[in-house]
C-alpha cells in the first residue's frame, strides 16, 4: 500500500505531519485529559514528547508501518487533529483524535469517512476496522457513521492508561469489500 501524502475532503485536509506541527499538536489536544481518556498513551508532559511521537511517527511512515496525518481544516494548516492506518497484509486498522473544541462538528466523521473509502478503493485492502472502548459511544458513532459494523466486544483487549491499568472491553467495528 502506498498512501496518499494528502486527502482531501469538502472542509478538511489530511496531510502527513511535519516536525514543525508539534506546538499546535500540543496545544490543541495532546495534553488535554479529556481528550486523551480513551487513547493508549497518557497526555503529553510538554512539547518535547510531541516532537519525538512525531518523529517516531515519520520513522514508521517511511518503514511503511503506519501512516498518520495530520488533520487541519481547509482554510488552515494548524492541526485540529490525527488520523492514522495500521496496514497488516490485506487489512488495514485506523484510529484518530481530534481537539475537543473540535468535537460534534462532523470533523472526525469526514476523516475517518475519506480514508475509509481511500482504503477500500485499493485492491489489495479487503477491510478496515477500528475498536473503541466500550465506554466511549462518540467513537463507536463515527465508525456507525463511516459505515462500520460492530462485530462484537473484544473481552479485556486494550490498555487505556488514562483510565486503568488494566486492559478493558473494547468494541470492534469494521467494513469489508
Amino acid at each position: 500500500m502506498k498512501p496518499l501524502e494528502k486527502i482531501e475532503t469538502e472542509r478538511l485536509l489530511l496531510r502527513k505531519p511535519r516536525m514543525d506541527d508539534a506546538p499546535a499538536i500540543f496545544s490543541a489536544y495532546a495534553q488535554d485529559l479529556e481528550v486523551t481518556r480513551y487513547m493508549t498513551w497518557p497526555p503529553h508532559k510538554n512539547v518535547r514528547e510531541t516532537y519525538r511521537i512525531l518523529e517516531l511517527m515519520l520513522k514508521l511512515w517511511d518503514e511503511g508501518e503506519a501512516y498518520s496525518y495530520v488533520i487541519t481544516l481547509r482554510n488552515s494548516d494548524s492541526s485540529i487533529g490525527m488520523i492514522a492506518m495500521h496496514p497488516d497484509d490485506f487489512k488495514v486498522a485506523i484510529g484518530y483524535v481530534v481537539a475537543r473544541q473540535y468535537w460534534n462538528k462532523g470533523y472526525t466523521t469526514e476523516a475517518a469517512l475519506a480514508v475509509t473509502n481511500w482504503l477500500l478503493k485499493q485492491p489489495d485492502i479487503y477491510r478496515v476496522f477500528a475498536t473503541c472502548d466500550v465506554e466511549n459511544p462518540a467513537s463507536a458513532r463515527v465508525m456507525e457513521k463511516v459505515g462500520m459494523q460492530c462485530e462484537g466486544i473484544l473481552r479485556r483487549y486494550i490498555v487505556h492508561p488514562n483510565i486503568s491499568d488494566e486492559p478493558r472491553d473494547s468494541y470492534m467495528y469494521a467494513i469489508v469489500k
